[in-house]
């Protein structure tokens, strides 16, 4: 009989199954999250970094980027800043505090000599605590073999 009482004994079927509703909605959410988060998390000058082997150090909680860009401007964070005014930028952004490190990035297409004249206008503005930022690759990656090939051919010695 339809919707009658169950006559056949106490027990009970067991329902085996879990109910993933529930986790694919938190996980949908999750991923919106991140998807809005991502792009609020990186600097907004574009840069193409060259590529390292090197094992990556730990990375403080503000750092402060001097980017030398394709074109050879020079960006304090965010802000395209003169050469001439280099330092007072670095100044403002560490509340004058010449210990604090200065991590320095720049595009692959810029000439050595041009990086060099930027560590020179960090060290007469008083900056010496320098650390240049590259792209981390895996060992064994196509990208990291071609950048250990490329300095082998230089002569350079592979990081």
């Amino acid at each position: 009989m339809a919707g009658g009482i169950r006559e056949s004994g106490g027990d009970l079927d067991e329902n085996h199954e879990i109910n993933v509703t529930p986790f694919i909605d938190v996980m949908l959410v999750l991923l919106i999250i991140f998807m809005v988060a991502a792009p609020l998390a990186t600097v907004d000058v574009p840069v193409d970094l060259p590529a390292s082997t090197a094992t990556p150090q730990q990375k403080p909680d503000d750092p402060i980027y001097l980017t030398v860009q394709s074109d050879l401007t020079l960006s304090v964070d965010d802000a395209t800043t003169a050469r001439e005014a280099l330092g007072s930028a670095l100044d403002a952004k560490t509340g004058g505090d010449r210990e604090k490190r200065i991590f320095l990035r720049a595009d692959e297409a810029v000439p050595y000599g041009e990086i060099m004249v930027a560590m020179n206008l960090l060290r007469r503005a008083g900056y010496l605590k320098v650390a240049l930022v590259g792209l981390e690759t895996i060992p064994g990656t196509p990208s990291a073999d071609a950048a250990t090939a490329g300095a082998a051919t230089t002569g350079g010695a592979a990081p």
